[in-house]
């Protein structure tokens, strides 16, 4: 393996441990490895994320399914897999609402009668600090879509990941913002706000992987949930340029008040790059039932740290939550796992 200039080598005896920092790229972590014959699920491929993270994997021998809501504009925004797949790897495009728990439920169904099965399950499609919304169940949008459809599309799917598989959240570090709460998950009588729906939606995620890693685990499955970092896609559609340059200038002043340059958001490939790690190069025993970022698993900390620093709270980590929210999401969607 060529050392890349994401990543550096420590060399113990004949030992090699591999680094990765939040500058590595899809194509650094995946540097000489090999995807031929595996097959990988990727929600969200009509743009960002999800587009890059199909791409690196096809271009690695991958063979992946992508979801698309928009399948028309999923197809025009992989042309870039197609044509960089390599060594066997391929794509398709199936059609998944996360917002419509009928759609996921036709997805799922569509999956298993397929029959084939997945080495990875990589929960990438989201929505950021949307307007208040409901989805076609009737869920406040943030959480119905990020939390709740994958609820339902991973576990009805789950008999489709392979013994020593892994199943990969996209969360975020936004899971800071707003404490959690089992109440009111659809702000029927909390007042709404964008961000703070966001952050219960993405604390969600994390805990999913928690309770997720527990029951797999006993099937030499692993799951894990990750933050890729701040990256500009398409995401940021709801916030506004305003808001965002607003928000990064208060971050910047802060940096330089106390000495330190200012923020970089990472690129896409950048950001893909941890979703791509937790996937096919860590352990899987260091991230089952962990929060990642940067290519490396987070430290726990519940002290007071500005919005761009590492660090995931313990109550999106905490077993008994985990376990109360698979219940309530259980409830919700009227299904048991």
């Amino acid at each position: 393996m060529v050392l890349q200039p994401g990543a550096v080598r420590h060399d113990q005896g004949d030992n090699h441990e591999w680094t990765f920092w939040a500058t590595s790229t899809t194509d650094e972590v995946l540097a000489g490895v090999d995807l031929k014959g595996k097959r990988v699920l990727v929600t969200g491929v009509s743009a960002g994320l999800g587009v890059e993270t199909a791409r690196v994997l096809a271009a690695h021998g991958a063979q992946v399914v992508g979801t698309a809501r928009d399948l028309a504009k999923a197809r025009a925004a992989t042309e870039v897999v197609r044509a960089g797949a390599a060594n066997g790897g391929s794509l398709d495009i199936v059609e998944l609402d996360l917002a419509s728990l009928a759609s996921v439920r036709a997805c799922a169904d569509a999956l298993i009668a397929d029959g084939r099965p997945f080495d990875v399950v990589i929960a990438n499609a989201g929505v950021m600090a949307a307007p208040f919304g409901r989805t076609a169940d009737g869920f406040e949008t943030q959480f119905g879509t990020n939390h709740l459809g994958h609820f339902v599309l991973v576990n009805r799917i789950a008999s489709l990941v392979k013994s020593g598989g892994r199943v990969v959240i996209v969360a975020s570090s936004a899971h800071r913002m707003a404490p959690f709460s089992l109440d009111d998950l659809n702000f029927e009588s909390k007042t709404y706000e964008p961000w703070a729906a966001y952050a219960q939606s993405k604390t969600a995620n994390i805990l999913f992987a928690v309770e997720l890693d527990r029951r797999l685990e006993k099937r030499g499955i692993r799951a894990t949930a990750l933050h890729p970092g701040g990256i500009q896609t398409e995401l940021d559609r709801h916030v506004g340029a305003g808001a965002i340059e607003g928000m990064m200038a208060e971050i910047n002043a802060a940096l330089a008040a106390e000495g330190k340059p200012p923020f970089q958001r990472k690129t896409i490939p950048q950001g893909a790059a941890t979703s791509v790690w937790a996937g096919f190069v860590a352990p899987a025993d260091a991230v089952g039932g962990r929060y990642c970022e940067n290519c490396h698993v987070s430290e726990v900390t519940d002290a007071e740290i500005s919005p761009i620093s590492e660090g995931v709270r313990s109550y999106a980590l905490d077993p008994a939550t985990a376990k109360a929210l698979w219940a309530k999401s259980e409830d919700m969607v009227g299904e048991r796992f």
